[in-house]
C-alpha cells in the first residue's frame, strides 16, 4: 500500500533581498536543514515557503538567513 507522507508548510518573511542572487543564497542556505524537503523563495513578496517532513527549528532558519546577510522577520 502507498502511504502518503504528511508535510508541514511554513512561510516566513525575509528582508534585505534585492536580486536573484539573494534568492539563490537563501534557498541554498535553507536546503542545508535535513528535514526541509523544498524551499520556494519569492523576491517580490520577500518570503520563503518551506516544505518540511517535521518541525523545523526557526532558530536555525533565522541563523542561516542572517549568516547570508538578510533579516528573518518572522512567520507569516
Amino acid at each position: 500500500p502507498y502511504k502518503k507522507e504528511a508535510f508541514m508548510i511554513t512561510k516566513i518573511k525575509i528582508d534585505g533581498m534585492s536580486c536573484n542572487h539573494c534568492v539563490m543564497a537563501v534557498t541554498n542556505a535553507l536546503k542545508e536543514i535535513d528535514t526541509i524537503e523544498s524551499v520556494s523563495v519569492s523576491l517580490e513578496e520577500k518570503t520563503a515557503t518551506i516544505t518540511s517532513k517535521s518541525d523545523i527549528s526557526l532558530d536555525k532558519v533565522k541563523e542561516l538567513i542572517e549568516e547570508e546577510g538578510f533579516t528573518f522577520s518572522g512567520i507569516i
